[in-house]
């Protein structure tokens, strides 16, 4: 990937009254501002913003959280959160999914210099945010994995500008990079005939869903050319995100292989993605059910889609359809390198506990 120019070109370093420094910075939504660096006291507001940071290493400049960091569920996979607890204990600026407070904000001390925002069209407009704090609101693109993959460097580049983090925003794209080759190059030779038809259900979006829910564009699926049988073969680009795939089409498919994203547990046992197929009719007639090939995969979407947890699973799905390739890769032990590179921890097994120990291992469904 290239470094963005649209975004960095313009930066410009200016001395600021009292001896400080200031930039100027055009952000994701091609707004310019001047902002301080290094900024040395942010909050970061809407999906997945906070995680971002995470990865750039500098959550010891987070001066507040949304109210999503203040609770405590029975569910979570959020690495980023899981290895950073002490988001809980610190002060709340409004509420998850953007609905920022710009009362709470004002009263924050120490005062943040600036505000990241993902999502900018949830909760609290970014503009309006802006005018009733005076605090420069800076607009990232999350992005993703596959086809906005250059929006997320973008934005990891501008957060990274403004922290005085380039150095590690060009480190962490450079690992994504180099894992998303390694997963492909292990099985890009493979012939058609030989890969294996998956299907992923109980994709989260924005809450959790039954086994019918799932992702056209799944990355780890893409990343070690496995066939979704979820994906419109005629399709040269599926936009990403969670869809419901009608029961009869999975049945018509019969994959070979079914995965369930565990997120789904959170319906209870007597609904969701697991209950599904232990229960209903039409799925028990499924191939993969008959033969307990159903596999436990981390949650994609936690918050918004969860990278780390992405690279994961790619590495156990590799692993498991084509163990020759991946012969000397363990799924644990990488899970936990990504996340020790990622977010500072090895946090697989928190996570693993949090949804039954169900992780990367055949779930019982006879």
């Amino acid at each position: 990937m290239k470094r963005s120019g649209l975004m960095l070109a313009g930066m410009m370093l200016l001395a600021a009254a009292g001896g400080g420094w200031s930039a100027e910075i055009t952000d994701s939504a091609g707004r310019r501002l001047d902002v301080p660096v290094p900024a040395e006291r942010v909050i970061c507001s809407g999906p997945g913003c906070l995680r971002l940071l995470v990865y750039l290493q500098a959550q010891d400049r987070v001066v507040a959280v949304d109210d999503i960091e203040k609770k405590r569920p029975q569910f979570d996979a959020r690495p980023y959160s899981l290895a950073n607890p002490g988001f809980k204990t610190l002060p709340m600026f409004g509420e998850f999914r953007g609905f920022d407070n710009p009362e709470l904000i004002l009263s924050l001390d120490p005062a943040p210099q600036v505000i990241f925002k993902t999502y900018p069209t949830m909760g609290h407009d970014p503009e309006k945010l802006q005018q009733k704090t005076a605090i420069p609101v800076i607009v990232l693109d999350y992005g993703d994995l596959e086809q906005q993959r250059p929006k997320l460097y973008d934005s990891l580049r501008i957060m990274g500008a403004v922290l005085k983090k380039a150095e590690r925003a060009e480190e962490v794209i450079a690992y994504f990079e180099r894992t998303i080759a390694d997963l492909s190059q292990r099985t890009r030779d493979l012939p058609a005939d030989k890969r294996k038809s998956c299907f992923v259900g109980g994709v989260a979006l924005r809450g959790p869903h039954g086994f019918q829910s799932t992702e056209p564009g799944y990355p780890p699926f893409g990343f070690v050319n496995a066939r979704n049988a979820a994906r419109d073969p005629s399709s040269t680009a599926t936009p990403p995100g969670a869809v419901s795939i009608a029961k009869e089409k999975i049945v018509a498919a019969d994959p070979d292989i079914l995965f369930l994203d565990l997120s789904t547990l959170q319906m209870g046992d007597n609904a969701g993605g697991l209950h599904e197929l232990k229960n209903d009719p039409a799925y028990r007639t499924l191939s993969a059910v008959k033969r307990g090939e159903v596999y436990g995969l981390l949650p994609y979407s936690w918050y918004t889609q969860n990278f780390g947890s992405i690279l994961a699973n790619g590495y156990f799905i590799g692993k498991l359809l084509y163990p020759g390739r991946f012969a000397d890769v363990d799924p644990v032990q990488k899970a936990d390198e990504i996340y020790s590179f990622l977010v500072g921890k090895p946090v697989f097994q928190a996570m693993n506990q949090e949804f039954q120990g169900l992780v990367y291992r055949r779930i019982p469904v006879n």
